[in-house]
């Protein structure tokens, strides 16, 4: 298997398992309904789990251009197969999109709310705030790649690393999930929203493209500066790039900042020719 077509597979899986979790616990008649947001972060650890034994062998298992960013980064993995790696990527999410549509299809009809349809491709936020949510999503990567690399300087059984990286997400989405659904993966985000843009999903609402460069910019920062960072501190090879990805961060952070304001202005606007 080629590292592309085992990049583009390994995603696949990893969206078929994660956004099936999403549709079981929030579709109408699913026997999974309602079963609660520690579901969901289990299901999501173990769709990464599954995905990297799946393909692990054939690409290193990325299924996330955050962590191909980041490895990249920091010089572990060549400049020269990022855009293929994220292609592949891409594809494999919206791939495993339209699997979950096919599972799950006549749960949407019966399905009323167009958010939780939504909700089942595509990450957002429980309070919109553009920096609160860009920031969550930074952050969320940042622990992803740095944990991501901790856990390949230990040594464990043969074959447990996938596992405990499966684990790794579970956390993550345990303690900072709760404010934008962690994205932490823009292939994980995009291609679904792709997916639930051009579906023929029963009664289906718009699919938020004015949030979406959040899970798309917020865990590119994110996963980038984990690899620079983990480099830097870690192993003390300091690099210039480190700087650049720091200060890219705060330039989008001060343009969230505005575009909040901007939000709000619009929004008392709306609200006094209402």
């Amino acid at each position: 298997m080629s590292p592309f077509l085992a990049e583009m597979v390994g995603t696949a899986i990893l969206i078929i398992l994660g956004a099936g979790v999403c549709a079981g616990v929030n579709l109408k008649k699913s026997f999974a309904k309602d079963s609660g947001w520690i579901v969901i972060t289990m299901g999501w650890g173990m769709a990464v789990a599954v995905g990297v034994y799946a393909v692990g062998q054939y690409s290193g298992a990325h299924l996330n251009p955050a962590v191909t960013l980041g490895l990249a980064f920091k010089g572990d993995f060549p400049w020269s197969d990022v855009p293929s790696y994220i292609l592949a990527q891409m594809l494999g999410a919206i791939i495993g999109s339209a699997v979950v549509y096919l599972h799950y299809l006549p749960h949407w009809k019966v399905t009323e709310d167009p958010g939780v349809k939504l909700g089942v491709f595509a990450t957002g936020p429980a309070i919109p705030h553009y920096f609160s949510n860009l920031l969550s999503e930074i952050i969320g990567t940042f622990v992803l790649v740095v944990g991501i690399l901790s856990i390949g300087a230990n040594k464990f059984t043969d074959g447990l690393n996938p596992f405990i990286v499966g684990f790794l997400i579970v956390s993550i989405g345990l303690s900072l999930g709760g404010t934008t659904g962690y994205a932490i993966n823009p292939a994980r985000d995009l291609g679904p929203r792709i997916a639930h843009f051009i579906l023929p999903i029963a009664g289906k609402g718009p699919s938020n493209w004015g949030y979406s460069w959040i899970p798309v910019t917020g865990p590119i920062l994110g996963g980038s500066f984990g690899g620079l960072f983990y480099k830097g501190v870690f192993e003390g090879e300091m690099t210039g790039a480190f700087w650049y990805v720091l200060a890219a961060m705060v330039v989008v952070m001060v343009i969230s900042r505005f575009a909040d304001h901007e939000e709000n202005r619009e929004t008392k606007r709306n609200k006094l020719t209402a």
